[in-house]
């Protein structure tokens, strides 16, 4: 039975990367459009924006790409208040993020929470997304990379980047505020890059895996889901509906 006893519940807790794991896109590329709206962004960097969007969907990132992409957001978000991007992010939650989350993580998140563990999200969007979108979701603390300010604008230097090693660390580092033992804890996560993430647990789930991922879970004996139905849809997921997810 891949689950702590009860009584260990509350020393324990789960770990959620964002992208592809809770969500079907790229929470930093889905709120282009409204960048776009509000001037944040031009035309030509709002289309760039969508095919780099469909191309997250269909084939993920990996290590050389989340780099590229990682130049490149920093590099346009370069003087942009930072007040105003929060602003947008919370317009826009809704509409943006709600259609998006899949509909079994966020079964599988309310389950964790009523066994009593608390929820984080480790993304490595910026915390001005990923805040919002934890707090619609009810995670206790999120995870996310950190930009530089300088008299309220982005800078374009990373403060921290929760990418790799960094964001196991980080677990760690919480678990030990929090009081965690961490081999009662749950990660999950869809990205070999988060190799790292699912190791520091005693309990690591690959959701949708990427090729990597998936052949390290099968050769480790890690559970795989498969909870890639349409946000929205009526019904779980068979790996849910057939009790392979236990929490």
């Amino acid at each position: 039975m891949d689950t702590p006893a009860d009584g260990t519940a509350r020393a324990a807790a789960a770990f959620f990367d964002l992208d592809k794991t809770l969500i079907s896109r790229s929470s930093t590329l889905a709120f282009v459009p409204s960048f776009y709206r509000h001037g944040l962004i031009s035309r030509a960097q709002a289309i760039r924006g969508a095919f780099a969007q469909l191309a997250f969907r269909l084939g993920g990132a990996d290590h050389r790409q989340m780099e590229r992409i990682k130049e490149q957001l920093t590099r346009l978000c370069r003087g942009w208040p930072a007040e105003r991007v929060s602003e947008i992010v919370t317009t826009y939650l809704g509409q943006t993020i709600g259609p998006i989350v899949y509909r079994e993580a966020r079964w599988l998140v309310d389950e964790h929470k009523r066994a009593g563990r608390d929820v984080i999200i480790v993304s490595t969007a910026g915390e001005e997304m990923v805040g919002p979108i934890g707090g619609m979701l009810g995670a206790s603390e999120v995870i996310a990379t950190r930009m530089r300010l300088a008299d309220g604008r982005y800078t374009g230097e990373v403060e921290f980047y929760a990418y790799g090693e960094a964001k196991a660390r980080r677990m760690r580092e919480l678990a030990g505020e929090r009081g965690y033992d961490m081999a009662q804890c749950f990660a999950y996560s869809d990205s070999v890059t988060d190799l790292p993430m699912l190791e520091a647990v005693g309990h690591p789930h690959a959701v949708n895996p990427d090729r990597e991922l998936r052949r390290v879970a099968c050769e480790r004996g890690w559970p795989v889901l498969a909870i890639a139905r349409p946000p929205g849809a009526g019904r779980r997921s068979h790996a849910m509906a057939s009790g392979e997810i236990t929490t």
